[in-house]
């Protein structure tokens, strides 16, 4: 709306978000050769951030699906996503200006559906 305020830290979360979407599109794209559909990245709190990537799998994964081999595709690919690790933590930490301390990752390999969690130190002077 007209004269609407523009809270500069919202808008600077904001395009955190956007940015960290873009670079787990183009990680994912570099280590599958297939980047997500759809992803979208929110703030859990001041010192967590998940991203969520959905239709990432390849063909040869989905017939994996197809066939039952669920278990193995799920190891495979968290496999991989930790092989990586160290790419997922320097997006962050370059996007973000604050360290990762922890990296989970996981994924539904049915609903093709990933998550990526980033818990951060906290801020100087948070409580």
């Amino acid at each position: 709306m007209a004269g609407d305020v523009i809270d500069p830290a919202e808008s600077r979360r904001r395009s955190v978000t956007m940015q960290l979407s873009n670079e787990m599109v183009r990680i994912y794209k570099d280590l599958f050769g297939r980047g997500p559909t759809h992803a979208r990245t929110v703030w859990a709190g001041p010192d967590c951030i998940v991203c969520t990537l959905e239709s990432s799998l390849t063909p040869a994964e989905r017939k994996m699906v197809q066939l039952g081999e669920l278990q193995r595709l799920r190891d495979m690919r968290l496999y991989f996503q930790h092989a990586c690790e160290a790419d997922f933590r320097e997006a962050v930490e370059r996007i973000t200006g604050r360290d990762v301390r922890a990296f989970v990752s996981g994924m539904d390999v049915q609903q093709d559906v990933a998550a990526e969690l980033f818990y951060l130190v906290p801020a100087p002077g948070a409580p």
